[in-house]
């Protein structure tokens, strides 16, 4: 679950990394984005059948994780907006800095949902 310090910077709770809780964090906070959830899902839950392997469920629970962390507190959700808009833009130094400031928002959401 969230912080201390994360208290009153979120639109929701943390959600436990489970298929159930992601996809109802994911309908709270980003809904349009959850065909999407079911399609990787099901892509995942094939790959694990065939590779006979939990890792891409695994890696399914992290990167949805992550998503949701960041749509999750606004703070760092403006910040990967930012950065993604600005990720082609005319300027090759504004892009390289989006393109840093864009993995920086990653690492930090894929840090604070690995605990």
């Amino acid at each position: 679950m969230s912080t201390q310090a994360d208290h009153g910077h979120e639109l929701i709770p943390r959600p436990q990394q489970t298929p159930d809780a992601l996809r109802a964090a994911l309908a709270a906070v980003d809904p349009a984005r959850l065909e999407e959830m079911q399609a990787t899902k099901d892509e995942a839950f094939a790959k694990a059948v065939e590779w006979q392997s939990l890792s891409p469920v695994q890696s399914w629970v992290l990167t949805w994780a992550r998503d949701i962390e960041i749509a999750r507190r606004p703070a760092l959700s403006t910040r990967y907006a930012r950065a993604k808009g600005n990720l082609e833009h005319e300027d090759p130094a504004i892009a390289q800095e989006a393109l840093r400031e864009l993995s920086a928002v990653l690492d930090a959401a894929m840090k604070a949902v690995r605990g």
